[in-house]
C-alpha cells in the first residue's frame, strides 16, 4: 500500500543504503533555494565538488534523496564526467589540491610528460597531479591547472610557486564589459529588430548571402538552420555549444575572454528571429575565467536590459570535463542533467531537441559574427578570402611556430601562408614537416601538401577536414605516428562508451600503436569499422590520424 501511494504521488523509493541525516543537511545548505529539477543535477554535483573537493557516497545518496532520483541515476551521471571525484564507501578522498597537466598535442610536443613526472616527484602528498586532455590553452603549451588557475608555459618552479601561494582561482583578463560594448553601438541591432526597424527575413538573408556556416566543426549553413527551426512548432529553444574540447582549439575562449557581449547579442538576435523562448549556454568546465565573465555580464544584462520588456531567460550551464559533449546531441543530454551520450538521429535537434522541443544549436563563434555581418552587410564578410574561397576564419594555431594564438585570416589561406604571414614563421631550428588542419580529429597532412586552401570541403579529397580550424604545426623534430597515437589515446579516453565500434575500436587501436604494432591490415579493419558503425563523429573521425600516417608518412613505419 505504501509503495502504491508513493507511486501515485510520483515519489521515488530509494532501495539503496539509508540516507545520512547530517549529509542531507549539508546538501540542503549547499542547494539553498535552488530548484531540485532533474536538469540541474550536474549543477548540483558541481556544488558538492567545489565545496568538498570530491563527492562522497553519503553526499551522493543525500543528493539523490533531495532530488527524488534513484541513487543509480545520480551515480551514473557523477561517474560519467572527468571532473567529478566520486569516492566510494571505504575509499580515501583525493588530496585537497589537484593539478591537471595537459598532455594533448601541443603540450606533448613541449614536454608535458616530463613536467608531469617532475611535479609528481617534487610535490608532497597534499597535491594530486593528473594528466588531462586539452584545456584550450594550446598557444601557451605546456599548461598546468592548479585548482582552477591556469599556468601557461608551465615549469616545475612556476607551478610550485603557485601551489605555495595557494593561488588556485582563475584570474579574469581585461575584456569589453557591458557599458563599453553599449557605448560602441552594442545591442542596437537587437533593439532595431525588437522595435520592428529590422526584418527577421532580412537578417536570415544576410547570413545566407554571407555564407556563414557553423564554426564548431560541422559547417552547416547558419541561415538555413534558422529557417528550419523557426518553422517548427513552439516552444523553441536556443542551445549554445561552448564545449570547446577539440585538441588544438581555443578560439571560443579567446573571444569570450575579450568581447563576450558580441556573442551574447548574436544569441539574442538568433532567439528573436527564430522565436526561441529561452537560451541555454553550455560552457566547458576548463574555462573558469570565461564562466566568471559570463556570470558577471549576464547579471548586468538582466539588470539593465538593452530592450525594455523583452529578454528571454538565459541559463548558463557548466560542463564537467567530457569532450563528447561537444557533439550537439550529447550536449543536449548534459544540459538535461544526464550522461553526455549522443542520440540516434533522426529525429534531429531542429525537430526534437532540448526537453523534447525544436532547438537551434550553434557554436559560440557562429553567433559572434552575426552582428558584424548584419550591420556591415554580407558583402563585407565575403570580401575576404583567398584561392577562390570567401569569408573569414579564426584559426587556433599552436605547435612549432613563433607566434601561436588565434589568428583571424581569410578563408582559403594555406597553412604555409598562415605560418609565414600570421605566425612569424617556424621556431628557430625547426623546419615545417606536417600539420593537423582541424585538430586531433581532422587528420594529418605533410608539408608537401601545405598549399591546400584551408576551408570547408577543400580538405575532403585528402582524407582530412578543417573542423573548428585548429591548426597544429609540427616539425622534423616530431613524428606523425607519435602524434597520431596521442590523438587516438585521447579518443579512447573520451569515448562515451555507448557504441562498441568506438569504445573497443579506439582502445584496440591505441594498444596496437603503443606497442609498435602498425600492422596495416588490422588497423585498416579497425578504422573501417569505427568510421562506418560509430554513432557519432568521435568514433567516425578517430581513424583519420591513423589513415593519414599510412598515406602520407609511411617512411616513419619502416624498419
Amino acid at each position: 500500500m505504501a509503495a502504491e501511494q508513493a507511486r501515485k504521488k510520483k515519489v521515488r523509493i530509494n532501495r539503496g543504503r539509508p540516507v545520512d541525516l547530517k549529509a542531507l543537511e549539508e546538501i540542503r545548505a549547499l542547494l539553498g533555494d535552488e530548484p531540485r529539477r532533474r536538469d540541474l543535477l550536474i549543477e548540483h554535483l558541481h556544488k558538492i565538488q567545489d565545496a568538498y573537493g570530491h563527492i562522497s557516497a553519503r553526499h551522493l545518496r543525500a543528493l539523490a534523496h533531495e532530488m527524488n532520483l534513484s541513487q543509480a541515476e545520480v551515480y551514473e551521471v557523477a561517474t560519467f564526467y572527468h571532473h567529478f571525484d566520486v569516492v566510494k564507501e571505504g575509499e580515501t578522498p583525493p588530496p585537497p589540491l589537484t593539478i591537471r597537466v595537459c598532455e594533448s598535442l601541443a603540450c606533448q610536443m613541449n614536454g608535458a610528460h616530463e613536467l608531469i613526472d617532475a611535479l609528481k616527484q617534487g610535490l608532497g602528498d597534499q597535491v594530486r597531479v593528473l594528466p588531462a586532455p586539452c584545456v584550450g590553452r594550446c598557444q601557451h603549451a605546456p599548461v598546468a591547472i592548479v585548482g582552477q588557475n591556469p599556468i601557461d608555459r608551465a615549469t616545475p618552479e612556476k607551478v610550485g610557486a603557485v601551489v605555495e601561494a595557494k593561488a588556485v582561482e582563475a584570474p579574469v583578463p581585461d575584456y569589453i564589459d557591458y557599458d563599453a560594448y553599449r557605448s560602441q553601438g552594442g545591442y542596437e541591432l537587437l533593439l532595431g529588430l525588437v522595435e520592428g526597424h529590422r526584418d527577421p527575413e532580412t537578417v536570415i538573408a544576410s547570413l545566407k548571402d554571407a555564407g556563414l556556416r557553423g564554426l564548431g566543426g560541422a559547417g552547416f549553413p547558419a541561415g538555413v538552420k534558422w529557417d528550419i527551426v523557426r518553422k517548427q512548432p513552439a516552444p523553441r529553444y536556443l542551445a549554445v555549444n561552448i564545449d570547446e574540447g577539440e585538441p588544438g582549439t581555443f578560439k571560443d575562449r579567446h573571444y569570450l575572454e575579450s568581447d563576450p557581449h558580441r556573442f551574447l547579442e548574436g544569441a539574442l538576435v538568433a532567439a528573436r528571429v527564430v522565436g526561441c523562448e529561452a537560451i541555454y549556454i553550455y560552457l566547458r568546465d576548463e574555462y573558469p575565467a570565461a564562466r566568471k565573465i559570463l556570470q558577471t555580464e549576464l547579471a548586468r544584462l538582466q539588470a539593465d536590459p538593452p530592450v525594455r520588456g523583452w529578454l528571454p531567460p538565459i541559463h548558463l550551464r557548466r560542463g564537467a570535463g567530457a569532450y563528447i559533449c561537444g557533439e550537439e546531441s550529447a550536449m543536449i543530454e548534459s544540459i538535461e542533467g544526464k550522461r553526455g551520450m549522443p542520440r540516434l538521429r533522426p529525429p534531429y535537434l531542429a525537430e526534437v531537441g532540448l526537453f523534447g522541443r525544436p532547438t537551434l544549436e550553434h557554436n559560440m563563434e557562429t553567433l559572434h559574427w552575426v552582428r558584424d555581418i548584419v550591420e556591415k552587410g554580407p558583402d563585407w564578410f565575403t570580401s575576404f578570402g583567398r584561392h577562390g574561397r570567401k569569408g573569414l576564419r579564426s584559426f587556433s594555431v599552436s605547435g612549432r611556430v613563433k607566434k601561436p594564438g588565434v589568428h583571424l585570416a581569410p578563408a582559403g589561406i594555406t597553412v604555409k601562408e598562415l605560418i609565414d604571414e600570421y605566425c612569424g614563421g617556424m621556431l628557430d631550428g625547426h623546419e615545417f614537416y606536417g600539420y593537423f588542419p582541424g585538430g586531433a580529429s581532422g587528420g594529418i597532412l605533410p608539408a608537401s601538401l601545405g598549399d591546400i586552401p584551408l576551408d570547408f570541403d577543400t580538405l575532403n579529397p585528402y582524407g582530412c577536414f578543417i573542423g573548428s580550424a585548429a591548426v597544429v604545426v609540427f616539425s622534423q623534430h616530431d613524428k606523425a605516428k607519435d602524434l597520431a597515437l596521442n590523438a587516438i589515446k585521447f579518443f579512447e579516453d573520451e569515448s562515451c562508451g555507448q557504441c562498441t565500434p568506438c569504445r573497443v575500436g579506439t582502445a584496440k587501436a591505441a594498444l596496437l600503436m603503443e606497442n609498435g604494432d602498425w600492422g596495416r591490415a588490422r588497423l585498416d579493419d579497425l578504422c573501417q569499422v569505427m568510421a562506418d558503425a560509430s554513432i557519432c563523429g568521435l568514433g567516425q573521425a578517430a581513424p583519420n590520424p591513423i589513415r593519414c600516417v599510412f598515406k602520407y608518412f609511411p617512411h616513419e613505419l619502416e624498419g
